[in-house]
């Protein structure tokens, strides 16, 4: 989905309410279109970490207008789920970073924790 009032569309379908009930909670996963205005913006939000830190900033369940409670996290869930066909780990979007060699500064070759393939990435 390209805005977030359609996200809210789609949560309206499925809890009831109005858009207004839901828009604060998409707006906050594409807030990251401020820094990446194409779709690596979801990176740092579209994920299942995301999806969990949704439900620290707006709690566990929101009162729709229909003074039906509905969790939080299924509504993260269905905005990444309609963004992405899946929800992603946090892992899945990290190896897609090209690690460049400012990245990988301060971590010697041999580094504990350091994978074996960005090790071997590094220009000697």
């Amino acid at each position: 989905m390209s805005h977030c009032y359609y996200h809210a569309l789609s949560s309206v379908r499925r809890w009831g309410g109005d858009p207004e009930d839901y828009l604060p909670l998409h707006q906050w996963f594409d807030e990251s279109k401020k820094i990446i205005a194409d779709p690596r913006h979801r990176a740092l939000r579209h994920h299942a970490e995301g999806i969990f830190m949704l439900e620290t900033v707006f709690g566990v369940t929101i009162r729709n207008s229909a003074r039906r409670d509905v969790p939080v996290r299924l509504i993260g869930e269905q905005h990444v789920q309609e963004d992405l066909g899946r929800i992603p780990s946090f892992a899945d979007w990290a190896r897609l970073i090209q690690p460049m060699p400012w990245i990988l500064r301060g971590n010697p070759a041999g580094s504990p924790g350091l994978d074996r393939d960005l090790q071997s990435a590094r220009p000697d």
